[in-house]
């Protein structure tokens, strides 16, 4: 909930459920807060859909628990969260939102400027370190961002673990976006 926080929380082992703005994400406690923020970056890209379409969205923690009950969190017997699981995430949108919402789970580069240019965001999956894309990727996927458009080369997304604002609202050429890429994603029309 505090965007300037993220980068202690990612490279310095601060504690998330220490952000002072906790209660705005719905959580009913810190430790709730702190247990589910790291796992919640494709309900922020929700959030940010929903938001783009009706000016307004839900907690962030609402939209966990809804997305809970339709599987796309699972929580295992030793206290794990799996997910975010998209074929479930696809149906709760739909139902509960009114988004219409395509799973692509071999999803090439190429295609995203032909999703984006009909009017889609979508919900990529990148290696979270997209954030510093100056490094070399690390590896590919597990981590959600919005994106939003595409120009000349470039792809706009917004990313939910930007820990600068460069790295919130970012735009890269697809070649650097390439090795971030997990090759998979959920596209969203809101209009």
């Amino acid at each position: 909930m505090s965007p300037e926080r993220i980068a202690a929380i990612s490279y310095h082992g601060a504690d998330a459920a220490d952000d002072p703005l906790w209660r705005a994400s719905g959580a009913a406690s810190r430790a709730e807060y702190g247990r589910w923020c790291r796992h919640a970056c494709g309900m922020a890209c929700l959030q940010m859909a929903l938001d783009h379409r009706d000016g307004h969205a839900p907690p962030l923690l609402e939209l966990v628990r809804g997305c809970r009950a339709y599987g796309g969190y699972v929580e295992t017997g030793d206290g794990q969260i799996k997910g975010l699981y998209y074929a479930p995430f696809a149906d709760y949108v739909r139902a509960e939102h009114g988004l219409h919402a395509d799973v692509h789970p071999h999803l090439a580069a190429a295609d995203l400027p032909g999703l984006l240019a009909d009017g889609h965001l979508v919900m990529a999956s990148v290696h979270k370190e997209i954030r510093r894309p100056e490094a070399p990727a690390p590896g590919r996927g597990g981590h959600l961002v919005l994106l939003t458009g595409h120009e000349h080369g470039l792809l706009h997304f917004h990313n939910p673990s930007g820990h600068t604002p460069e790295a919130r609202r970012a735009s890269l050429p697809i070649d650097t976006f390439v090795p971030f890429f997990g090759g998979r994603g959920i596209a969203l029309r809101t209009r």
